[in-house]
């Protein structure tokens, strides 16, 4: 231990050292560009120079924790969708089951987004145990009204993250989030169109089969980096 400290206390005194003698310079030159080309030097010593434990992470960590419960959320949503798709294709409605699958891929890649979003902002991802999801549903139509009340809890935690990181002034936060808010509305609105659908046909058993057939048509999930 003793030795790391010394390390790092010669450590800040080359920094010391170095930044002295960048501000010397910076007062014997009257030229700008000389002054950029030291300005830029000056920046790579310090990156050079600083202890990795000393640099400090864009994020604070309330919006961090913030995130890591949202990609945790994301990965249930996923697990959610998956076990609708499962109960589905048991009850051979695997039109439902194919489009339950894809939803599942597509919470994934969202959970996915945030998590290179922490790496990429040098913060930490901690992943957490994932929930068991429901299993047992009432019927097909059941299970998508399920899926609609999904999507708007997401779209809630998402607004509440949101307006989080604005008051924790996290720009690069609010940025990103902005993805996952328009991605909400759409989200909502074909949830909802699906539960209407099968409003429609409650009643008739060849219409029913022929939306199943219908929302196996699906096509697979868009990347969520797109």
């Amino acid at each position: 231990m003793l030795g790391l400290a010394a390390g790092l206390l010669r450590l800040r005194l080359a920094v010391s050292r170095r930044r002295a003698s960048f501000f010397a310079l910076m007062r014997r030159s009257s030229n700008v560009r000389q002054r950029l080309q030291f300005l830029k030097r000056r920046q790579f010593i310090v990156s050079m120079l600083t202890p990795t434990a000393e640099i400090s992470v864009m994020l604070n960590a309330v919006v961090q924790d913030a995130i890591n419960e949202q990609i945790n959320y994301e990965l249930f949503s996923s697990y959610q969708y998956l076990s609708m798709a499962a109960w589905c294709e048991h009850e051979q409605f695997v039109g439902c089951a194919k489009w339950l699958r894809i939803q599942s891929e597509e919470e994934y890649g969202h959970a996915m987004r945030l998590y290179d979003f922490l790496l990429a902002r040098n913060a930490p991802v901690k992943l957490k145990t994932i929930a068991a999801p429901e299993q047992k549903f009432a019927s097909v139509a059941s299970v998508f009204e399920k899926a609609l009340e999904q999507e708007m809890k997401v779209t809630e935690q998402i607004d509440r993250l949101y307006e989080l990181a604005f008051t924790e002034k996290a720009f690069a936060a609010l940025v990103e989030l902005e993805w996952f808010i328009t991605e909400q509305v759409e989200e909502e609105k074909t949830s909802r169109e699906v539960v209407h659908k099968f409003k429609m046909v409650k009643d008739d058993p060849s219409a029913l089969l022929d939306l199943d057939r219908d929302l196996g048509g699906r096509a697979a999930a868009p990347s969520a980096d797109a």
